[in-house]
């Protein structure tokens, strides 16, 4: 169900201005300090509607550390335990950040023994069957204990009505679901709350002209 794609090397410049490689927020990026693992234990679902995953959150190290710090989020969930600059060599990530979700899909297979595929999303924003193909996707992937890496642009609002903007790119980890995956639970490596829900027709316009890795 899912569309494996492979987008062209870009230049520095074209990633700083367009590309999905460095979290930028909104006010100049700065650079964050180390921050040691946290153990994340899943949220008890009251019943078969919510699901959170067991995993370790890490806070990325600088800018372009998005990447590598949403991937090591999302190896946690099976127990893989890298260090962040282990995952960033295997993506290639450099200071103009990490090129596609074809990397990160890439490193996630190489670490875990296979299982995640690409999905792009094209236009400007997703499309109503884009937005289910998301919510399935999740939901599969949360269900049979993946995390989910996602490659976004732009501004998003969580259900608390707290802005995310990341006009360079960014990249987020995706660990639960609820309502039957209507809504997300989002581990963010830049975000010093760490952790939020989104609607996933936001979420999936975040992702717009980029890709998830599930």
């Amino acid at each position: 169900m899912n569309s494996i794609f492979r987008k062209s090397a870009l230049s520095v410049a074209g990633l700083l201005m367009t590309g999905g490689a460095v979290a930028v927020p909104a006010i100049a990026a700065e650079t964050a300090p180390a921050k040691p693992a946290i153990a994340v234990q899943a949220e008890e679902p009251p019943g078969q509607d919510k699901k959170v995953l067991d995993h370790e959150y890490q806070r990325q190290p600088n800018a372009y550390y998005c990447a590598p710090a949403a991937t090591r989020i999302a190896l946690s969930t099976q127990g893989k335990t890298p260090s962040q600059r282990e995952v960033a060599e295997k993506l290639g990530t450099t200071k103009a950040g990490t090129q596609s979700a074809d990397d990160t899909t890439r490193v996630l297979n190489e670490m875990t023994g296979g299982g995640y595929e690409t999905t792009e999303i094209d236009g400007p924003t997703a499309e109503p069957a884009q937005v289910d193909e998301l919510r399935a996707d999740v939901v599969e992937a949360v269900d049979g204990k993946r995390g989910v890496v996602a490659n976004t642009m732009g501004t998003a609002v969580d259900t608390e009505g707290r802005r995310h903007s990341f006009p360079g790119g960014h990249y987020v980890t995706i660990i639960g679901y609820r309502d039957n995956g209507e809504a997300v639970q989002i581990a963010d490596p830049y975000d010093p709350k760490k952790h939020y829900w989104m609607s996933d027709d936001k979420v999936a316009t975040w992702i717009a002209e980029r890709g998830y890795s599930s």
